[in-house]
């Protein structure tokens, strides 16, 4: 079973930024998703520092937002960070201590690191109203052609163990879970920042290849009765 950790990253700068890094990503992501969200409860699932929560709220507004991570000293950064916004960020094990209920629920590059799928995609199954669903957005996993590259780098300076998770593996644990999966390229039209070579990408062409391409949100609804 997971346990509480005081950060997700040995590297500070490496967390502090990833609101900056991050940001395009969840704007994009925010864009896929259709629909009114101004009655809905939000669900964001290895929140960090609070940043897509913040995001979503100011260009989508809606009734509720409870974010949950690991890591106690980012939920603090997240909980010292919300403002007037109508948000709750907790630090827990389970899903299940943010509530039930919810309207649709978000994670960013969060479930890679998440070992026991199937026990994920069940607490997932439990959070969500009938008709409501998850969307995993992740590059992260062995599918990807650079995932043999991030993994060890990732594992170096995580304080969490690196899974190597297929996207069929992903799929399956949801599937399992009585969830229906589907999933898209949610970034193929995108505008790609290209920033050069860099630790994780070898070329602008390979950061291009990897976000078109396997940058995947990956969406597990819930089955009306």
């Amino acid at each position: 079973m997971a346990e509480l950790i005081e950060t997700w990253s040995r590297r500070s700068a490496e967390e502090d930024s990833m609101t900056e890094g991050h940001l395009w990503i969840w704007r994009a992501m925010i864009a896929a998703i259709p629909g009114d969200l101004q009655s809905a409860r939000v669900l964001d699932v290895g929140c960090n520092q609070g940043g897509f929560l913040r995001e979503l709220y100011d260009r989508r507004p809606f009734v509720e937002g409870v974010g949950i991570d690991l890591a106690e000293k980012a939920v603090a950064l997240a909980q010292a960070r919300k403002g007037a916004r109508p948000l709750r960020y907790l630090a827990a094990t389970n899903l299940s201590e943010a509530g039930s209920g919810f309207d649709i629920a978000f994670s960013h590059e969060v479930i890679y690191l998440i070992a026991d799928l199937a026990d994920h995609a069940r607490q997932i199954a439990q959070a969500l109203k009938p008709g409501a669903a998850y969307h995993a957005v992740t590059c992260c996993h062995r599918d990807n052609p650079l995932w043999p590259r991030w993994r060890p780098m990732i594992q170096e300076f995580s304080n969490l163990d690196v899974p190597d998770h297929s996207v069929a593996e992903i799929a399956a644990a949801f599937r399992s879970a009585g969830l229906l999966v589907s999933a898209s390229r949610f970034l193929a039209a995108s505008s790609i920042p290209l920033d050069g070579p860099s630790d994780y990408f070898p070329s602008d062409l390979d950061r291009i290849a990897v976000y078109a391409h396997w940058k995947l949100m990956i969406s597990a609804q819930r089955p009306v009765p």
